[in-house]
């Protein structure tokens, strides 16, 4: 257990490093000067020159990038410069955007997939399991930022829901924890709080809707698959009603895959909150890591990437870590590859 664990852990100590990489030459590649953005468009040649000396932009890409590393294990994320503020100060500031945005569309996958799922495999080959299986794959297959420009051109003339930003201009919360919904409630500001969903809303959804699909499906399969174990023959000749089946010895055993998947698509959705908090003009990391790229900001998109890869690569982590506690058969298989 404690070799796959090493070997596993060791294997995302690298992805990182090998994401880090990556990454910083790309950013040396695009066209542009870090060190006259860092200094303005009105500093002149000699205070570029002095600002790229400061910041380390004269030395070679290597020498660069090793001291980059050296700082980041020393949990120096650099600083940004057209901000001058550390990432780390800047990142925490958005992450609660990001945070609360992933949290509500995962609760929203979980309350939806779920029970359609379960649905779906209880009348395997009806029309409600056909119709399922027709949207499941549409809805995996529609892009995330065609979903938000498609709600946005057709919410934009009625007004019902907010296509855009994270509350509107007539209100205000003071900040306790960074989110927003979480401190217009501590705060007792119920119209902000209420505000503050409605603009949630559309952004959950464009966000859910592809990890809705995939958890259907997985949740669909999964008890496909135990329904025809020989237990479930046994339950139902004892007389077990289809619901129980469904639900205390199906589910129980199908719940594991799929939580699963759960688990990974949370870091999937990292990437895809990066679209949506563009495409909705919300703050987050991935408004942050946008504006940061078209800046060229090379610290500061390092820092966010950093971020979001760490989220997937740690998440997946768990997950597998999960999975061999809850599941012997997962636990045996990786014991005896290991071994």
């Amino acid at each position: 257990m404690l070799r796959f664990v090493g070997r596993r852990a060791l294997f995302t100590l690298l992805s990182l490093f090998s994401l880090v990489t990556i990454v910083f030459m790309l950013i040396k590649i695009i066209p542009g000067d870090e060190a006259k953005v860092a200094a303005g468009d009105a500093a002149t040649p000699e205070m570029v020159e002095a600002t790229r000396v400061r910041l380390g932009l004269d030395q070679p890409v290597p020498v660069q990038f090793l001291a980059y590393i050296w700082r980041l294990l020393h949990g120096d994320l650099g600083t940004s410069t057209t901000t001058f503020q550390p990432i780390s100060t800047n990142l925490s500031a958005v992450l609660p955007f990001t945070l609360e945005l992933i949290a509500l569309a995962m609760m929203t996958t979980v309350i939806v997939a779920i029970p359609v799922g379960m649905l779906m495999a209880a009348n395997r080959g009806g029309p409600v399991d056909l119709f399922g299986r027709v949207l499941t794959v549409v809805m995996a297959g529609m892009p995330v930022f065609w979903v938000g420009f498609m709600l946005q051109l057709a919410l934009s003339s009625t007004h019902t829901l907010p296509i855009s930003g994270s509350l509107s201009v007539q209100y205000s919360v003071q900040q306790v924890t960074g989110f927003v919904t979480l401190d217009a409630l501590l705060t007792g500001n119920d119209s902000a709080f209420r505000d503050a969903l409605t603009h949630l809303v559309l952004p959950v959804l464009v966000l859910a809707t592809p990890q809705i699909a995939v958890i259907i499906r997985t949740m669909r399969t999964s008890l496909l698959g135990e329904l025809d174990e020989d237990y479930i023959l046994m339950a139902q000749s004892k007389g077990a009603s289809r619901s129980r089946i469904l639900i205390r010895h199906g589910f129980r055993n199908a719940a594991v895959p799929t939580v699963t998947m759960i688990g990974l698509q949370v870091g999937y959705m990292i990437g895809g909150a990066v679209i949506v908090e563009s495409v909705f003009a919300r703050p987050g990391v991935g408004a942050y890591l946008t504006s940061s790229v078209v800046q060229k900001d090379t610290f500061a998109v390092l820092g966010a990437v950093l971020f979001i890869g760490a989220v997937v690569l740690i998440t997946s982590f768990l997950v597998d870590m999960f999975q061999i506690v809850i599941d012997p058969r997962v636990r045996r298989g990786q014991l005896e590859v290991t071994a």
